[in-house]
């Protein structure tokens, strides 16, 4: 990966091209065009976000398998009791950015299942027995909380248009026709599901778009889990030492691999069935990763119990493109509450956090009988720093360099990012107050 975030010169010029900002949020403003990103550069900080980022990228690498294995294997399974038992080819399928053969190396480990995961997989938390036990007692990974992403972004549709294509494909005439033959081929020989697709073809129709995004997901985070890896790996090493470099180098990643293919293809008795095509040229960043952060770190869906869905309480906003509970405005108290997707994604990660997290959280609060709430709290701070990387590369991308001489780029930049920070400051439906921008300033949000 070669492409880098441009930094400021050496040479500051005595005065300032642009006045202050007067925005809200002026020191995170001044802070983004710094080259810097919306969580404080701090000690503390930098170790939260990482170690959080590790302890992410184990369950992750159990997720981006399943999705794939869901959406290719799986697929229209009306009684799909078994689609979290991830099998030995699906654990062994070799990542494309880790290992040696490798389209391109971002982590220097394996290719297939991280080892944590592996023990994890056969010990959790209670020991070593049969894996029906093991999904039983819920002792396994919570691939609720990935398939909850999956259906945010399936809801949440035609976002980033007309960039963003994968979506007006779901709805287009080649789709159909594609689909069509993936759905009569998988139920070759039951004559009820075909009756029942002849009568309602849009219904396995809308399964099959379903199962279009357990892949386009599965192929996002396929990507993501080894740069976590790897950014790991280099703090362990010493070689990312402040925030911007974290950040530096998740936009460097985001360059690398953003014309990544996004696809789904579906296996039938053998037979591969091409339902997206490689050839259709959607990427990992247009048709994956933008709609990715703007379903899930923004918009999501409110948790089960904790808005009213009754039109006249008008707690919920009337357009989709209003929704504001993402992780970037979460509230960390719902954590350990049933039925709530981020309880699943706190617990998995609590089972591989490093060493210093786990001191980290011994020293504070109550220790373990907050710990997920503190979890909540440290991958919160660490999204707000991908997210941060997403602005870079969006700037980067659109924009100007972050040391241009011109005043009128500059301030084209600073539009920009001001534009980014308004949707923390909306009051509409208590955004403002949702946000968690403000809180993450300080050590004190715990």
């Amino acid at each position: 990966m070669t492409t880098t975030l441009d930094k400021s010169t050496a040479s500051e010029p005595t005065k300032p091209k642009l006045p202050p900002s007067k925005h809200e949020f002026a020191d995170v403003i001044h802070r983004l065009e710094a080259g810097g990103a919306m969580i404080p550069d701090t000690p503390e900080n930098l170790m939260q976000i990482i170690g959080i980022w590790k302890a992410y990228a184990v369950p992750m690498d159990f997720y981006w398998r399943d999705l794939l294995y869901i959406g290719e294997r799986v697929f229209l399974d009306p009684l799909p009791f078994f689609k979290y038992f991830l099998p030995k080819e699906y654990l062994e399928l070799h990542n494309h950015y880790a290992g040696d053969d490798a389209d391109l190396r971002i982590w220097r480990g394996e290719a297939t299942a991280h080892p944590e995961l592996l023990e994890f997989i056969e010990k959790g938390e209670t020991g070593k027995m049969p894996k029906l036990l093991h999904h039983l007692w819920h002792d396994r990974i919570n691939m609720e909380f990935a398939e909850a992403c999956m259906r945010a972004m399936l809801w949440h549709r035609n976002m980033y248009a007309p960039v963003n294509q994968f979506d007006p494909y779901l709805d287009s005439e080649e789709y159909k026709a594609n689909a069509d033959r993936a759905i009569k081929a998988y139920f070759k020989g039951n004559p009820v599901m075909l009756g029942l697709h002849k009568m309602f073809p849009e219904m396995f129709l809308e399964q099959c778009r379903q199962a279009s995004y357990y892949s386009n997901l599965g192929l996002f985070w396929e990507v993501m889990a080894p740069v976590f890896f790897e950014v790991s790996d280099l703090y362990d090493e010493g070689k990312i030492t402040t925030v911007p470099e974290a950040m530096n180098f998740l936009v460097n990643g985001i360059f690398a691999i953003a014309g990544r293919p996004i696809y789904h293809h579906v296996y039938i008795r053998g037979e591969c069935y091409e339902i997206i095509p490689k050839s259709k040229g959607f990427t990992w960043l247009y048709e994956a990763a933008l709609p990715y952060v703007e379903a899930v770190f923004y918009r999501t869906a409110p948790f089960r119990g904790t808005k009213s869905y009754n039109a006249q309480a008008g707690e919920v906003p009337d357009d989709q493109k209003d929704f504001h509970y993402g992780v970037l405005y979460a509230d960390k108290f719902p954590v350990g509450t049933a039925g709530i997707p981020p309880t699943l994604l706190m617990q998995d990660m609590l089972h591989f956090l490093p060493p210093y997290l786990k001191e980290f959280y011994a020293k504070r609060c109550r220790d373990e009988d907050d710990i997920l709430n503190q979890i909540a709290v440290t991958f919160q701070r660490s999204m707000y720093c991908v997210t941060s990387a997403v602005f870079q590369a969006l700037r980067t991308a659109l924009l100007y360099p972050l040391d241009d001489p011109n005043p009128k780029h500059l301030q084209a930049n600073r539009a920009f990012f001001e534009a980014q920070l308004d949707r923390f400051c909306r009051p509409e439906y208590g955004m403002r107050n949702a946000a968690r921008l403000g809180a993450i300033q300080t050590a004190d949000y715990r």
